[in-house]
């Protein structure tokens, strides 16, 4: 394996309040410096996640999902084939995250383990700043990606 042990991908877009809650993660992460680990950004576009997650041992997506009925600031760990049908990215992209599987299936281009740590969104309107539901959640969803990085031996420690 060439590239880092594990991923962690915040989708989103910041302009529209609660999808910021990818890129709040991947910000407070990025200040960990955590060895083998690469944190980057995403707007959920499929073939930019594959080159993301292209031979990771795991790859962790963090993104805001709306659910039905809803609890903002809820935060689920699952899979992209466990949402399918459940719930629908609430990133300002027509494809997302569920798009992109199949695809790096059929391309070969998937991590050895894909985890999808998921963030129910209150508001998605134009406008900067995360709910006050989901901005208290940021620190266990960051919690939630140290946890998954433990998992697999990847020190976390600050």
């Amino acid at each position: 394996m060439s590239g880092p042990r594990a991923v962690v991908i915040g989708v989103g877009n910041e302009y529209r309040h609660d999808d910021g809650i990818g890129p709040a993660v991947a910000t407070e992460l990025e200040r960990l410096r955590l060895p083998g680990v690469l944190v980057a950004l995403s707007d959920g576009e499929p073939t930019g996640l594959l080159d993301l997650w292209a031979d990771a041992e795991l790859a962790i997506v963090v993104d805001a999902v709306l659910c039905a009925p809803s609890s903002p600031g809820r935060i689920w760990r699952t899979t992209v084939d466990a949402l399918r049908g459940l719930t629908h990215a609430a990133s300002s992209h027509a494809m997302g995250i569920p798009d992109a599987l199949p695809l790096g299936r059929a391309l070969g281009s998937v991590p050895a383990e894909l985890v999808v740590i998921a963030v129910e969104a209150h508001r998605l309107d134009l406008g900067v700043g995360l709910s006050a539901p989901v901005a208290a959640a940021l620190p266990d969803v960051v919690a939630a990606v140290r946890t998954e990085l433990a998992r697999v031996g990847i020190p976390t420690d600050e």
